[in-house]
């Protein structure tokens, strides 16, 4: 608690910092995911001001790949990049004047903040690619700013101004100005041979609670953690096979059932668990490539990959 508070004072100390007036559109993501991250990463990188917004129980099983921790520790790093967890519209304003630290705000009143922060772009990160509807982000937006959708459900001049492809293939992270983003289909992408069959998923709602952490290295058939439900029984969740935990939802959350809650990667490396990711990051140029066009920001620089 006390490096936290320590850390905190720091990053909020630290003196505005000058910036082009192009790069100071505010670009609000929704989702703190791994996709969501990454959108904000290579945003903030190039020098937009950045807000994240997330719920206040996600269970993003990635977390290495992500800045979700930071909803329930006040602050998380990712690549060298610390998001904060912030309460007010001016916090967030104070992070963009000093621009050495990510904005996370969890659960707000989304058209207030818009309006208060003069959003220019509204991006969906959540990849919600089960729920029944997307929501309309137009109308969210109020025509104030420039709605962008990812993945399955979005549709342009339905739902959204810009969708991005979300699937992979030669498409992944296309930005399209008509149509609609591929529905969800097949198999997740195989690793070592293992696709579906390295995911768990809750047998049941309940409570997901583990004490084993993003990297560990697990054996087929070890009990990862229980999803304890209404009823108080504790359901055991066994590793699928042998490797690496990279994803992990935090303990102690609420989940429903069928959430995805644990990933395991069988090439057994720790390092693979942590980072921005491959698909994340190429969603996060089309992002880019879209903001870049929004707010009229020909000549600035191209972000640059990262490994994940």
């Amino acid at each position: 608690a006390t490096s936290f508070a320590m850390s905190a004072a720091e990053l909020f100390s630290v003196k505005p910092v000058p910036v082009p007036r192009w790069q100071a559109a505010c670009i609000v993501v929704l989702g703190a995911g791994d996709v969501g991250s990454a959108v904000a990463h290579v945003l903030f990188r190039q020098g937009y001001t950045v807000l994240l917004v997330e719920t206040e129980q996600p269970t993003s099983p990635r977390r290495g790949m992500c800045w979700v921790d930071a909803v329930f520790d006040g602050i998380a790093v990712l690549d060298h990049l610390s998001a904060v967890r912030v309460f007010h519209p001016a916090d967030a304003a104070l992070a963009f004047a000093r621009r050495i630290w990510l904005p996370l705000v969890v659960a707000p009143d989304l058209p207030l903040w818009l309006r208060q922060l003069g959003a220019q772009v509204l991006v969906d990160a959540r990849l919600r690619k089960h729920a029944a509807a997307q929501p309309d982000l137009r109308a969210l937006c109020g025509g104030a700013a420039t709605a962008v959708g990812i993945g399955p459900g979005y549709t342009v001049g339905y739902n959204a101004d810009v969708v991005i492809e979300s699937a992979w293939g030669d498409e992944l992270g296309r930005v399209l100005h008509v149509g609609s983003a591929r529905a969800l289909a097949g198999e997740p992408r195989p690793i070592l041979g293992a696709g579906r069959e390295r995911l768990v998923y809750a047998p049941q709602d309940g409570v997901f609670e583990t004490s084993l952490r993003i990297g560990q290295a697990v054996e087929a058939g070890e009990v990862i953690g229980h999803v304890h439900t209404p009823e108080g029984e504790p359901l055991p969740l066994p590793a699928p096979l042998r490797g690496v935990l990279r994803g992990l939802t935090r303990s102690d959350v609420p989940v429903r059932r069928k959430t995805k809650l644990v990933e395991v990667d069988p090439r057994g490396d720790p390092a693979l668990c942590f980072g921005l990711g491959e698909r994340p990051m190429r969603i996060a140029q089309g992002v880019l490539q879209t903001v870049e066009q929004v707010v009229g920001a020909a000549g600035a620089p191209a972000a640059q990959p990262h490994a994940a």
